[in-house]
């Protein structure tokens, strides 16, 4: 984390942090004289204790947003003034509806050396008016994240709490070079789609030791939709996710189900995972196209969740009739060991396409007990080869032979 000679505060610009004035002025301003005084190492932005009432706002390089302890940056709810933005090249449209989409609460564009972070501070999305649009069918354009960087490099995000995110909470897009640990996000369980943290298209991105309890999947690598990802073309690759613990309605660790530009050379490891739908959940469908592979997922413990794992190839919409259903995923490699489950219903479910079965799809040390009844078969599987040793229940007959797998010997 670069140390910035330069700090300002949000005060110096007018900024008043009583949750009842609007500081979008201060906070353009700041960032404004951030961006054309350029002070050399960047300038660090130090949000006071208070509640800072704002729209929307963009950050820019070589800059350090700093909340303090107490220090809460709160969004609006009036959600006519949020500005509309393209929507992104490889989704072809917005997430939830057509054409455009809402920036995010704290946006960045082309930037590099950008760090958000402090003592424990809060960046409030106000969720809830936006979650009741969605809910009622109000909704002209898609929700905004509540922070998203697009095209960037050199990311920091840490020691700061995010909570009720209109939409995805944290989602790196077309970047590089991310970290973000130490942070706590935190919606309710039927908040729609506040996924925790969402790296898309991006590569180099590590995140650890955060806690994560939302509406949707903890942490979900995407990587576009349909055919505007596979014309975009750009994959989520060298992405590391460790020591993060949380819970969701869906599922804890999730691989798509928009992964048109491919997502490969994925690290998982010690996770905790309690009170959830999915453990861990690798979606894709017919029409994606490109590909998944080198997923590696292990030291994984969860409690009562409703299925340990699941690779599924018949997840998720589509952004319109314009998809190719002959552009089928090729889902390979995929490694899944050390993981425990108690008070799990169901242990798993692998269910390929019958023309691009998952192969490669290695499995050791795993035990998911608990609430299978004998009517409900531990593990559902189709199309799918690969390996299992030391798995409990156990597997299904296609992955049943280490001996008949050489695929997966080195996973062992």
């Amino acid at each position: 984390m670069r140390y910035r000679n330069d700090k300002v505060s949000i005060t110096d610009f007018g900024g008043v942090g009583d949750g009842k004035t609007l500081n979008t002025k201060a906070f353009r301003e700041a960032i404004y004289r951030i961006q054309h005084l350029r002070r050399r190492g960047g300038t660090l932005l130090y949000v006071p204790p208070g509640v800072y009432l704002t729209e929307s706002f963009n950050l820019t390089s070589h800059m350090t947003l700093y909340l303090a302890r107490g220090a809460v940056i709160k969004a609006t709810q009036d959600t006519w003034t949020w500005p509309l933005v393209a929507p992104l090249p490889s989704y072809g449209r917005g997430r939830e509806r057509p054409g455009g989409r809402y920036m995010s609460f704290i946006h960045g564009d082309g930037l590099r050396d950008v760090v958000i972070t402090g003592e424990n501070g809060t960046i409030d999305g106000q969720g809830g008016i936006w979650w009741n649009m969605w809910r009622q069918g109000n909704l002209q354009f898609t929700r905004p994240n509540l922070v998203e960087f697009m095209n960037s490099r050199g990311i920091i995000i840490s020691n700061v709490i995010f909570k009720n995110s209109p939409f995805w909470n944290i989602h790196p897009v077309y970047c590089s070079n991310v970290v973000i640990r130490y942070v706590t996000i935190l919606a309710p369980t039927d908040s729609p789609n506040t996924d925790g943290i969402d790296p898309d298209s991006s590569s180099n991105v590590c995140i650890e030791d955060s806690f994560i309890s939302t509406g949707d999947d903890l942490v979900a690598v995407k990587s576009g939709w349909d055919e505007y990802g596979i014309a975009y073309g750009r994959p989520s690759s060298h992405i590391t996710i460790r020591r993060v613990t949380g819970s969701s309605p869906f599922a804890g660790i999730a691989v798509g189900s928009e992964t048109s530009g491919g997502v490969e050379h994925v690290l998982a490891e010690n996770i905790v995972i309690y009170n959830s739908g999915i453990g861990v959940n690798i979606k894709t469908n017919i029409g994606r196209g490109g590909f998944i592979k080198n997923i590696t997922v292990s030291q994984v413990f969860m409690e009562n969740v409703r299925t340990g794992i699941k690779i599924a190839g018949d997840t998720g919409d589509h952004p319109d009739n314009q998809f190719n259903p002959n552009a089928l995923p090729y889902v390979k490699g995929v490694t899944l060991k050390n993981i425990w489950g108690v008070k799990v219903q169901k242990a798993g479910s692998i269910q390929g396409l019958k023309n691009a079965p998952f192969t490669n799809i290695c499995l050791s040390k795993i035990n998911l007990h608990g609430m299978t009844g004998p009517r409900s078969p531990p593990w559902k599987c189709s199309d799918v080869s690969g390996a299992a040793i030391e798995v409990s229940p156990s597997p299904c007959a296609q992955l049943s032979s280490p001996q008949q797998s050489g695929s997966c010997a080195n996973h062992f």
